[in-house]
C-alpha cells in the first residue's frame, strides 16, 4: 500500500531544541562576521565606499556615484540603508561599522524568515507525517517547530553563506528579500496581514536591491503555484484569486518603478561550452550548498509521489523547488555565480528539512561522522596556526604565515581568546551530547554541521581576525602608499578599482580624482594592469616613478606611484 507521506515521525522524535541554544548559536553566527573587522577587499570594500559618498552628500540618492563611476550591482536600497545608518550614528562610532548595523539586521531577518518559511511549509497537511493506527503521532505544531529548527541548522551549515553573507554588499540585502518573499508564499495560507506585507517588502526590497527581474519570477512562480493549489488551508478559488491577481500587480507596478529607476540590465552570460567552465560551476555547486543539497536531492526522491503530481503540487516542496530552481538557473546564467547562488540557499535549506524524517540511521550516523572529523580538523588547525602565530612553535607553520603574509605583526588579545576557547568547549560539549542518547530529535542529523560551521567561523572571526584584516582588506596596501605620498592628500588615479578609490579615501583619507593634464596634484596612483593606456590620459615626460607598491599578501595587486616632476628655474 502506497504511504500518503514517507515521513514516520512519533511525538518524542519532535523534542523541542532549545531556544536559548539556537538563539546562543545564531548569535554566535551573525556578530562575529561584522565586529572587528577592516571593509574586505573589492565587493565590500566598493559598496561601503558608495554608501559614504551619499552620506557625505557627493552623490545623488537615485544615481550613486563614486568619483563619476556607477556601481556594478544597479541597486539603490542596499547603499541607501548603510548611508542613513552613517548619517544616523553618533559622531564616535566609525563610519564602517555604523554602514554594517543594517546588514546585521538584515542577516538576522534571514534567519527568522528561514525559520518562519520552513515552519509554515511543514504546517501543510501533505507534509504532516503518517497518523498511527492507536495514536502517537507527531503533532502538527511540534512537527514543523521540528522541521523548522533542522531547516535554520541547515542554512547555518551551508559552507557558502559564511563570508558573503557578513558583508555590506547587495548580495546580503537580496538574500534577506528573498527570504522575506519565500515566508510570504509559505505562510499565506495560514495568515493575511503578514504574508501581504512580507510580500510586497520582500518583491520591493529585491527590486530595489539590484534583482527585479528575480523578483518577477519569483513573484509570478508564486501566484501561480498558488492557484493550483488544492489544499483546504489555502482558500477558496476566489480567494486565490485574489492573492495571484495582488501579486501579479505587485510585480508590474516593481516592473514600472525598476524601468523609471533605470535598475533593469541584461546580465545574461552563458558559460561557454568548455569542460573547465562546467567542472568550475559544479565545483561551486557542490561545496557552497553543502550540506544542504544532499539532503536536498535526497527529499525530492523520497517525495517524489508528491511533488510529481502537476494537476495538484505540494506546496511544501513545489514552492522551495521553485525558488531554488530559479536562484540555480540565475546561478548558470551570470558572472556574479556565488552572490546568485546565496539566493538559493533558504529555499534548499528548507527542503533538507523534510529529508530529516526519511533519513536511516546509518546515513545520520555517517552525517555525523564526516562532520566530526571534518570541523574537529578545520577547528584543530585554526588553533594550530594561530599558537605558531604567536610562539613560532611549530615552526615551519610560523615560517608559512610569513611567507605568504610578509609584514603581518601578530598581537595577542584576551577577549577573542576567551571567546573562541569557549566556542571549543561548547564544541566538545556537543559532540559528548550527540554522542549520548538523544536519538529521538528529528533535527539531531544537523546539529553538528551547524554548530562545526559557526564554530570554524567564529575561531577564525577571532583568533585569526588580524591576519585576516592584514590579508583581506586594502588597509596595509593603503598605509604603505600614505607613508609615500607624505602629507599629501591630493592624488591623481587611473585604471584603480572602485574598491582601490574607496579605500584610498576611507583608510588613507586622500581626495582622489582622475587624471587631468591641466590638475597640480603632485601624485599618480596608476594600477600596474592599466599601463599599457597610461600614455593615452597623461604626458609621461611630466611625471617620474616613484615606487612601485604590492600588497602584501596578493602578488597579482600591484600599483606604480608616480610624483609629478617640478619645473626646472
Amino acid at each position: 500500500m502506497n504511504q500518503p507521506t514517507p515521513a514516520i515521525v512519533a511525538q518524542g522524535a519532535v523534542r523541542r531544541l532549545p531556544r536559548v541554544a539556537l538563539l546562543l548559536l545564531c548569535v554566535a553566527y551573525v556578530l562575529p562576521g561584522f565586529l572587528g573587522r577592516a571593509p574586505l577587499k573589492s565587493a565590500d570594500m566598493t559598496a561601503f565606499g558608495y554608501m559614504a559618498e551619499l552620506a557625505n552628500g557627493n552623490s545623488a540618492w537615485l544615481s550613486p556615484r563614486m568619483m563619476g563611476l556607477v556601481p556594478e550591482v544597479d541597486a539603490l536600497l542596499p547603499y541607501w540603508l548603510g548611508a542613513w545608518a552613517m548619517q544616523l550614528a553618533p559622531s564616535w562610532m566609525p563610519g564602517d561599522f555604523a554602514a554594517r548595523i543594517p546588514f546585521i539586521l538584515l542577516l538576522t531577518l534571514t534567519l527568522f524568515a528561514t525559520w518562519y518559511a520552513s515552519y509554515y511549509l511543514a504546517r501543510n497537511p501533505q507534509a504532516q507525517p503518517v497518523a498511527f493506527a492507536f495514536g502517537g503521532e507527531a503533532l502538527p505544531p511540534d512537527y514543523a517547530r521540528a522541521m523548522a529548527d533542522g531547516a535554520l541548522l541547515a542554512f547555518l551549515a551551508c559552507l557558502g553563506l559564511a563570508q558573503l553573507s557578513h558583508e555590506t554588499t547587495p548580495a546580503l540585502a537580496q538574500l534577506s528579500f528573498v527570504a522575506l518573499s519565500f515566508f510570504a508564499f509559505a505562510a499565506r495560507p495560514f495568515r493575511t496581514l503578514a504574508p501581504a506585507v512580507c510580500a510586497v517588502l520582500g518583491l520591493g526590497g529585491l527590486t530595489l536591491s539590484g534583482a527585479p527581474a528575480l523578483a518577477a519570477l519569483l513573484g509570478c512562480g508564486g501566484a501561480l503555484l498558488c492557484l493550483l493549489d488544492r489544499s483546504p488551508e489555502s482558500g477558496n478559488r476566489r480567494a486565490r484569486l485574489v492573492w495571484a491577481g495582488a501579486i501579479a500587480l505587485l510585480c508590474a507596478g516593481l516592473a514600472l518603478l525598476a524601468s523609471w529607476l533605470n535598475l533593469w540590465r541584461w546580465r545574461i552570460e552563458l558559460p561557454q561550452a568548455s569542460w573547465n567552465e562546467w567542472q568550475s560551476m559544479g565545483r561551486l555547486l557542490l561545496w557552497f550548498t553543502w550540506p544542504a543539497w544532499p539532503l536536498a536531492l535526497w527529499t525530492l526522491w523520497r517525495w517524489r509521489h508528491q511533488w510529481l503530481q502537476v494537476r495538484t503540487p505540494s506546496r511544501h516542496l513545489a514552492l522551495p523547488l521553485w525558488f531554488a530552481g530559479v536562484a540555480v538557473a540565475t546561478t548558470l546564467a551570470t558572472s556574479s555565480a556565488d552572490r546568485s547562488l546565496l539566493l538559493a540557499l533558504p529555499a534548499l535549506a528548507a527542503l533538507a528539512a523534510f529529508a530529516l524524517p526519511t533519513l536511516k540511521r546509518s546515513v545520520a550516523a555517517l552525517i555525523d561522522w564526516f562532520t566530526l572529523l571534518f570541523f574537529s580538523g578545520c577547528a584543530i588547525s585554526i588553533w594550530v596556526i594561530w599558537i605558531a602565530m604567536q610562539t613560532g612553535v611549530p615552526s615551519q607553520v610560523a615560517a608559512n604565515v610569513v611567507r605568504l603574509a610578509p609584514g603581518f605583526e601578530q598581537s595577542f588579545s584576551l577577549f577573542p581568546f576567551v571567546i573562541a576557547a569557549c566556542a571549543t568547549l561548547a564544541w566538545g560539549w556537543l559532540v559528548k551530547w550527540r554522542a549520548g542518547r538523544h536519538r529521538a530529535a528529528i533535527w539531531k542529523s544537523l546539529v553538528l554541521p551547524a554548530g562545526g560551521a559557526v564554530l570554524c567561523f567564529l575561531l577564525l572571526m577571532t583568533l585569526w581576525l588580524p591576519l585576516f584584516n592584514f590579508t583581506r582588506s586594502y588597509a596595509p596596501l593603503v598605509r604603505r602608499t600614505v607613508e609615500v605620498l607624505g602629507s599629501q592628500d591630493c592624488v591623481e588615479v587611473h585604471g584603480l578599482s572602485q574598491g582601490h578609490i574607496a579605500a584610498f579615501r576611507f583608510h588613507g583619507h586622500l581626495k582622489t580624482q582622475a587624471v587631468d593634464p591641466a590638475d597640480s596634484c603632485p601624485w599618480l596612483i596608476v594600477n600596474k594592469d592599466a599601463l599599457a593606456t597610461l600614455p593615452e590620459f597623461v604626458d609621461l615626460k611630466r611625471w617620474s616613478l616613484h615606487s612601485n607598491l604590492r600588497h602584501p599578501s596578493d602578488r597579482d595587486e600591484d600599483l606604480l606611484i608616480y610624483q609629478r616632476k617640478t619645473a626646472s628655474p
